[in-house]
């Protein structure tokens, strides 16, 4: 069964097995005792710290090992607020950061901080300038991912490295998506990361803080990875992690490319074989093994498990299912469709074979959910008397209410208005790019008795 979800974790590397194996017997004592068995496991705890660290493009003495990736962002993003207290409790990171960051940010908020959210465009990107006019006096750390977990759009790193230098500010950036690829671009000050993204283990995150850099653990601490992940090491899962990073890159030339090519073919055919498909992020400065795309009339969730039947493991950027009933910050913060959307990211050995079916399934499985909710299977009927509809969709989750306006929206001539009543979040992204899909006009929104107002006018 075709494995395409490399981004949410990556198969376990044959390196990172045989290391892990490996340490198993070798580095199960405690790295801080003195005796025999300490000293080996201090051995191989301070050469993974140096593959890492290489790999990283640091010193040694300046990376860390945490529990997880989100640990890493989560010390690093307090312990460097912390550490520059003094210049104030203002965070500026980008709209369309991991969670882990969000939440960071909201705890600052809650803890009476405040923090700004930089736009991006519509692939996903910053602009240039974009967080040197985020940034106040009272900045004390900016974040940035070097690329996007869900549509694969690299950043600009060192362009907003240097606009945070230029004002005294850290740039923190999560590099978990990119560093299997190659190192960050320079000028960053901290950097966190997270194994289980490039096929090291699960449970295994780098931090890394410039030396200069301010910088202030919290919570508890003890003698353990220079104050900063206390604990006592799960040295194994350490020693593979840093063996398997080094494998990575050693193949990543090779193999980026050829993963590059098989992601160009499903971003060229996808829009060519299933109708009313977007296919978002930016489409050049991206990820090699990542490609992000949204059908319209069809629910997440549903598409999901549909191609999970067919063979094919994949995931989704939207967070618009049953279960959960709001889109994905990342697409909203883009302004792109978040209906039925689909994140393809390919480990390393994809086949190209495997990727030929998932095109062949593809088209079959987004029609067959597409029947299942009743969308349109044809154009909109022509014009019928009505200048103005009113739809209701309220207590209807997405895509139902967008399925109902293209259903109802032949039912006014051009020019009529087409106003549609839901409740659920989802539409305030969707209706607006449905518009813009179909060349329909979205006039705009307006609060309801229950819920909110749509309001689109006939244009074609």
């Amino acid at each position: 069964m075709p494995y395409f979800d490399a981004a949410s974790a990556a198969p376990l590397h044959p390196v990172a097995r045989q290391a892990l194996l490996a340490s198993l017997d070798e580095g199960w004592a405690d790295p801080a005792r003195l005796y025999r068995e300490g000293r080996r496991a201090r051995l191989l705890l301070d050469a993974a710290r140096e593959a890492a660290a290489e790999a990283v493009g640091c010193r040694p003495d300046e990376l860390v090992f945490t529990p997880s990736g989100t640990r890493a962002l989560h010390d690093g993003i307090a312990g460097a607020l912390a550490g520059r207290r003094r210049t104030g409790r203002h965070l500026v990171v980008s709209a369309v950061e991991h969670s882990a960051v969000l939440h960071s940010a909201a705890a600052l908020e809650a803890a009476g901080g405040s923090f700004t959210e930089v736009a991006v465009d519509r692939g996903g990107r910053v602009a240039p300038g974009a967080y040197a006019a985020a940034l106040r006096p009272d900045t004390a750390l900016a974040a940035l991912q070097s690329a996007n977990h869900e549509v694969g759009t690299v950043q600009p790193v060192a362009e907003a490295a240097e606009e945070c230098r230029a004002a005294g500010v850290p740039l923190l950036v999560d590099a978990a998506q990119s560093l299997a690829w190659g190192p960050v671009e320079a000028g960053w000050s901290l950097l966190t990361a997270s194994a289980h993204k490039w096929g090291g283990p699960a449970g295994v995150g780098l931090l890394a803080v410039r030396k200069g850099v301010r910088f202030a653990p919290q919570g508890p601490a003890d003698e353990r990875e220079s104050g900063r992940s206390p604990g006592f090491p799960d040295l194994p899962a350490i020693v593979a992690a840093a063996a398997s990073l080094r494998a990575v890159r050693q193949e990543a030339a090779t193999e980026g490319a050829r993963l590059r090519a098989l992601v160009a073919r499903i971003r060229e055919r996808v829009p060519a074989l299933v109708p009313d498909v977007e296919v978002v992020g930016d489409p050049a400065r991206r990820l090699p093994h990542l490609v992000t795309f949204s059908c319209l009339y069809v629910d997440g969730e549903t598409l999901l498990h549909a191609l999970d039947r067919a063979g094919f493991s994949v995931s989704s950027g939207s967070s618009c299912t049953s279960s959960t009933l709001a889109p994905s910050h990342v697409l909203q913060a883009m302004g792109v469709l978040s209906e039925g959307n689909v994140r393809v990211s390919l480990p390393a050995g994809t086949a190209e074979e495997d990727v030929e079916r998932f095109l062949d399934v593809l088209p079959g499985v987004v029609a067959s959910v597409r029947r299942q909710l009743g969308a349109p299977a044809a154009p909109e009927p022509v014009s019928r008397t009505a200048s103005e509809l009113v739809i209701d969709s309220l207590g209807k989750r997405c895509p139902i209410p967008v399925i109902e306006l293209a259903k109802s929206i032949g039912d006014v001539p051009v020019g009529g208005l087409v106003t549609v009543l839901s409740d659920d979040e989802a539409a305030r992204l969707d209706i607006p790019a449905w518009c813009g899909m179909r060349e329909q006009e979205y006039v705009g929104e307006r609060p309801a008795e229950r819920g909110t107002a749509y309001v689109v006018r006939r244009r074609t």
